[in-house]
């Protein structure tokens, strides 16, 4: 109980990402470098990047922005170098993964 409290009373640091992005990097910086920490670090990235572009409709921009982003809410702990993310860095204007496009 005494955990969630200190949660809400936490400041969001960065308040168009929410609170429950800066729970997914603190819960990420906790693990040990690995395929897991990589693939949560992408999915962090991509939930940044959608919810970044209901703020800035500059997608390459975007995506610098959110990789800065992550290392500044992680305190340096995330680096964002894993080729899976530099792969979305290369194609800003694909698909985030999960999206469905809709039929004509």
């Amino acid at each position: 109980m005494t955990q969630q409290l200190n949660r809400n009373t936490t400041p969001i640091k960065m308040r168009n990402y929410g609170r429950i992005v800066q729970d997914m990097i603190a819960y990420a910086t906790t693990l040990e470098p690995s395929q897991e920490r990589d693939s949560l670090e992408l999915y962090i990235a991509q939930c940044m990047r959608q919810r970044n572009l209901v703020w800035n409709r500059d997608q390459e921009a975007g995506l610098q922005r959110v990789r800065e982003d992550i290392i500044r809410l992680s305190d340096g702990k995330l680096t964002c170098d894993s080729p899976a993310f530099e792969q979305m860095m290369a194609q800003p204007n694909a698909p985030i993964t999960g999206q469905k496009k809709k039929k004509k």
